[in-house]
């Protein structure tokens, strides 16, 4: 019986704090780990070189990060494909559970690809409410049957059907510190406000209050309450609070944007 064989796929910028601890929890049971990396600054790729098993792929930042997911995942030459997140850890039980997936056939694997649930670590805890578990995401999938649209930074992997669903979790760590959190929240708003003014936007009342009192609102109720955010105690208020945020935040970021006459320049605004 052939051995069905899988790559990890990873797109890496400046994640030396990170991507020793990913690598380690795939390391000794893939064929293959492809890098995509944006031209870090750090020792990302020196401490990723150090592995037998780790292709990099050398290319520039960008500002949605998709697209060099998808340089990683074109270059994967096994018959399956797990995505990773440097800033993500594939727990031991979810790695016994995908190697038993793989030491069927491939004749026998019906499904194209699976969805796989996901803790999201936040102020020292993993949530477990807020609708930030199970978080289920499309990452494993037969090469060539899955890719990312690049169009949304929160988008899933699209799949040929039939696709199935793993028990066992995916660790992630994006927001291992506050500041790293209110970082991305950042880099999340400045995408929102480009998206604004894509669409052309209104500026007036009614958006005014749809985006500072009326969206913010329903999303936080709708974490906090009918989600039972409150489960998570105060990360978990923190979390569906500064989730809420992202509205008038981004509505900020639109009006000024607009009134200076000028346009997002993600790569010189990315941080700012």
């Amino acid at each position: 019986m052939n051995k069905t064989t899988i790559s990890v796929a990873i797109a890496t910028f400046n994640e030396e704090n990170n991507i020793k601890r990913c690598l380690d929890s795939v390391n000794s049971w893939v064929d293959e780990i492809v890098i995509a990396d944006g031209n870090s600054s750090d020792n990302t790729t020196e401490i990723a070189s150090k592995y037998n098993n780790v292709k990099i792929i050398k290319t520039v930042n960008k500002p949605l990060f998709h697209i060099n997911k998808n340089i990683a995942i074109d270059s994967c030459k096994s018959q399956w494909i797990l995505q990773l997140d440097a800033d993500e850890v594939v727990s031991p039980k979810l790695a016994n559970e995908i190697q038993n997936i793989l030491s069927k056939s491939p004749d026998e694997i019906i499904e194209n690809g699976f969805w796989i649930k996901r803790q999201n670590f936040f102020l020292g805890t993993f949530l477990k409410k807020g609708g930030q578990y199970p978080d289920p995401t499309l990452r494993l999938y037969k090469n060539g049957k899955g890719k990312l649209p690049c169009i949304d930074v929160h988008e899933q992997a699209k799949i040929e059907s039939p696709v199935g669903i793993l028990k066992n979790d995916l660790l992630h760590y994006a927001d291992p510190t506050f500041s790293r959190y209110l970082l991305r929240h950042n880099r999340y708003t400045t995408l929102l406000a480009k998206k604004y003014q894509e669409e052309k936007l209104p500026l007036n009342f009614i958006n005014f209050l749809n985006y500072f009192c009326l969206k913010p609102k329903i999303w936080f109720l709708s974490t906090y309450l009918r989600h039972r955010g409150y489960v998570d105690g105060f990360p978990g208020f923190v979390f569906s609070l500064f989730s809420a945020l992202r509205f008038p935040i981004s509505y900020i970021k639109y009006w000024e944007l607009q009134k200076s006459h000028r346009s997002i320049n993600l790569s010189q605004d990315w941080d700012k």
